[in-house]
């Protein structure tokens, strides 16, 4: 992935929106059935073995509404 770095423990990127703007997530999110939805979403969309990274498909502003809910 060239220069993309790891991110540390406990936290993980995802890709959102059109843009595929990089949100770094806690893992504690994971848990949430609200985020397993967004999960499920893109599994679904994009499927979970791509080049390109997670990515969420939803609009930014709903994806930061529900991941400061969340916090």
């Amino acid at each position: 992935m060239g220069s993309q770095s790891t991110s540390p423990k406990g936290i993980f990127a995802v890709y959102v929106g059109e843009n595929r703007s990089r949100y770094i997530v806690p893992i504690s999110f994971l848990s949430h059935p609200e985020f397993q939805c967004l999960l499920r979403r893109a599994e679904e969309e994009f499927g979970f073995d791509h080049e390109m990274g997670l990515t969420i498909p939803c609009e930014e502003v709903v994806f930061r509404s529900l991941t400061s809910m969340l916090r």
